[in-house]
């Protein structure tokens, strides 16, 4: 790998692509000259992903994380497209609040198809062009639910944890070939569409107004505020950029200090 291949703006490929995070990283990459591939399984949300940026760097397409056949079909879409593919964003992702007694099978099945099974199969279609570009990056994006457990989550939690061990497996396995793998947790984001469906249960299960229980999340992070989508983008951005090229195996926490400190015990702030 040259210094001057590193300055070469990125080919990507981001699941999950049509909203939320993976849409916001999408405009990012964009905004920077690179080529991005949003995936997403929801022809509706692609269309509208489009039609808000007609770029002609942006390549649509159909894509079912959890079938194998679909992530080759996507890279190999990118492959065709862009000349090959040396970034990988994995941004899929569903969640489901459920106690423990009333997870069903077909229900933890899916969870862990689209959170952890998903990554693991769009890294393995992947990795071969990723490694021929000698400038490979995969970034997978984890959860506060990724280092500790919730109530209600037994799956997610599961999942998003399984996330940060294939993050390291797969920093092992292709150092070798110059292709980083790093992991963002963010802690939850109430400006993507999942953020909402939690915030939208903690209202239903509450009785709280939203408003007060957004104060309240702040409230419990040290930095005293609520994270932004643009806080979790940065983060991407950073260890797709030259400046991370010697970082990898890292599942980074993206919270405002919340997992890393505690209060003082008996002391009110």
């Amino acid at each position: 790998m040259t210094p001057g291949n590193q300055t070469l703006p990125r080919r990507a490929l981001i699941t999950g692509g049509a909203s939320g995070f993976g849409w916001a990283i999408a405009q990012a990459l964009l905004a920077q000259g690179a080529q991005v591939a949003i995936g997403d399984n929801h022809p509706d949300r692609l269309a509208a992903a489009t039609a808000s940026l007609p770029h002609a760097n942006l390549l649509a397409l159909e894509l079912d994380v959890t079938s194998p056949v679909s992530a080759r079909a996507a890279v190999t879409a990118c492959a065709a497209r862009f000349g090959g593919l040396d970034t990988l964003v994995n941004s899929a992702g569903i969640i489901y609040f459920t106690p423990l007694a009333a997870i069903s099978e077909a229900e933890w099945d899916r969870v862990i198809d689209v959170d952890l099974k998903g990554p693991f199969l769009c890294a393995q279609a992947a990795a071969a062009l990723l490694s021929a570009s000698g400038r490979g990056r995969i970034v997978n994006i984890g959860s506060d639910a990724s280092k500790v457990g919730f109530p209600m989550l037994a799956h997610y939690c599961a999942a998003k944890a399984g996330v940060v061990g294939l993050t390291k497996v797969l920093a092992g396995e292709l150092a070798p070939h110059q292709v980083t793998v790093n992991c963002v947790c963010p802690v939850g984001v109430s400006g993507t569409q999942m953020g909402q469906e939690v915030l939208n249960w903690k209202i239903s299960a509450t009785g709280q107004k939203a408003e007060d229980i957004l104060a309240a999340t702040a409230n419990s992070i040290p930095l005293k505020r609520n994270p932004t989508v643009a806080d979790i983008v940065h983060a991407v951005l950073f260890f797709l950029s030259d400046g991370a090229a010697f970082l990898t195996g890292l599942a980074l926490d993206v919270d405002g200090g919340m997992l890393s400190t505690i209060p003082l015990p008996g002391v009110a702030e």
